[in-house]
């Protein structure tokens, strides 16, 4: 019997050196900057930094910011769900074009979906004149940020989806319907319950771009302050105005966010594996004994 192949390892000082490149790379261009903001944020001290949170302006931007994540993570969820489902699960015409149109915003520009958002919805756009007779206002109203931010944001759980869906199989799915499942107990029983990590991941990605999105927030928005203007558009005005207090405040709303966000990524990748280490342990012979000799 041949020995197994020793596995190949870097000299210590290739380790040492990409290792320490790549932390200087991290510390530079991530941890810097973030902890440049607070300093930032602070630097007036901690009455006048809750003061700039406590301006009804900043209040209504982070109030707006929340409601749109809201309003765009379910329709999010379902909608990919529902494709993941359908390209997972079926054969049909047309299959290629939908995953294409799925990777539709990660090749567009969101300023770019902005317009033509407003080329559909504006008062001289393809549907205005209906809109305005109607008294419906899109542009430069939340619905059109909410618009926006579905644009730029549902791929993400769909993108997530798919493949765990398709490594998966649909085995199980078929074991429940032939058990007389109906469609509904088949999807809150054995679908969701297996998905419901990479779902999980694919909600905390969708709603870090939408509390994030700036491009296509900021051509539909109009800047109406106090009303259409997200966190990253307050943000923007607060620092052309020189407030630097003000926007490095609002910019920190945005920094704990993405920490909170990049916490929650962690913990939900940590389950994920252990939940496959798992599941790979439970599938694997036990005991390990050797193969009976002939």
């Amino acid at each position: 019997m041949s020995s197994p192949r020793p596995s190949i390892a870097e000299p210590r000082w290739v380790r040492f050196t990409l290792t320490a490149v790549a932390l200087v790379f991290l510390g530079f261009f991530l941890a810097l900057p973030l902890v440049a903001v607070f300093v930032e944020a602070l630097a007036a001290g901690i009455p006048a930094y809750l003061d700039a949170l406590a301006d009804p302006e900043a209040r209504s931007a982070i109030w707006l910011t929340v409601l749109v994540a809201l309003i765009a993570l379910p329709l999010n969820v379902a909608f990919g769900v529902a494709a993941a489902w359908a390209i997972a699960r079926f054969e049909f015409r047309g299959k290629s074009a939908l995953i294409t149109l799925i990777d539709l915003p990660f090749a567009v520009s969101p300023v770019v979906a902005g317009l033509v958002f407003v080329l559909l919805f504006g008062s001289q756009g393809l549907f205005g004149a209906w809109l305005s007779a109607h008294d419906i206002r899109i542009i430069f109203a939340v619905p059109g940020i909410v618009l926006a931010t579905l644009f730029v944001t549902f791929p993400f759980v769909a993108r997530e989806l798919i493949p765990l869906m398709q490594a998966q199989g649909r085995e199980e799915e078929e074991a429940a319907v032939s058990l007389g499942a109906s469609g509904w107990q088949m999807l809150w029983r054995v679908t969701l319950p297996n998905i419901k990590w990479g779902l999980l991941y694919g909600v905390i990605l969708a709603n870090a771009r939408a509390m994030g999105e700036f491009g296509a927030v900021s051509v539909v928005s109009g800047h109406i302050r106090g009303e259409t203007n997200t966190l990253p558009l307050h943000v923007e005005i607060l620092y052309n105005e020189y407030n630097q207090v003000g926007a490095f405040a609002a910019a920190s709303v945005l920094a704990l966010l993405a920490l909170v966000t990049l916490i929650a990524k962690t913990i939900v990748e940590w389950r994920m594996r252990r939940e496959t280490a798992m599941l790979e342990a439970s599938l694997s012979p036990e005991g390990g004994a050797a193969s009976p000799a002939a």
